[in-house]
């Protein structure tokens, strides 16, 4: 008997196996869709707004608001300060170094502290973003090649020569906005 049942079991696994395999009998309604998930992830394409990440501070300029009425150039307001249109994010950045140099990053491609390149949780990969400080007001570009950062209250981890690039060599986490590039 378990003779004829080791002889048996793979069988009738197989059988049922199969079973789950076979499409459903029937017509397919007009215009129903077959493959439930796409074959691809869609691509955001350039100039389409960026999904929030958790515990940022997205700026909206509401139509009327003395912000909307500012020049979209990223130039000086008339009262001196810096325009706040078409930022992406507002928040805080860390840095990460010799720790990380030299591997993977999620990206593939290996870290390296000397580049300019940054992680955030969203942004696709070789997306080219502009970092604003808003300590010391200078600004930096650099290309995603990372996911991060991992602690909730920080919207991007940026490179070391980056960090110091912004003049911030003696700081471990700072205020910054991003830009589109």
């Amino acid at each position: 008997m378990k003779r004829c049942a080791r002889l048996f079991a793979p069988s009738l696994l197989m059988a049922v196996l199969a079973g789950c395999a076979t499409p459903l009998a029937g017509p397919v309604p007009a215009g129903a869709a077959t493959d439930p998930l796409p074959a691809v992830a869609p691509v955001v394409p350039p100039g389409t707004a960026i999904p929030p990440t958790r515990n940022s501070d997205i700026l909206a300029d509401p139509a009327g608001s003395a912000a909307a009425e500012r020049s979209a150039d990223g130039a000086r307001s008339p009262d001196g300060s810096r325009d706040s249109a078409g930022v992406l994010e507002k928040g805080l950045a860390s840095w990460y170094g010799s720790k990380f140099h030299g591997r993977r990053t999620a990206s593939g491609e290996r870290y390296d502290r000397h580049a300019f390149t940054a992680a955030h949780r969203t942004l696709p990969f070789g997306t080219r973003v502009r970092v604003r400080s808003v300590v010391t007001g200078k600004e930096v570009v650099v290309r995603i090649n990372d996911r991060g950062p991992f602690k909730r209250s920080r919207v991007i981890d940026l490179s070391q020569a980056a960090f110091n690039a912004l003049g911030l060599q003696d700081r471990g986490v700072t205020q910054v906005e991003l830009l589109p590039e």
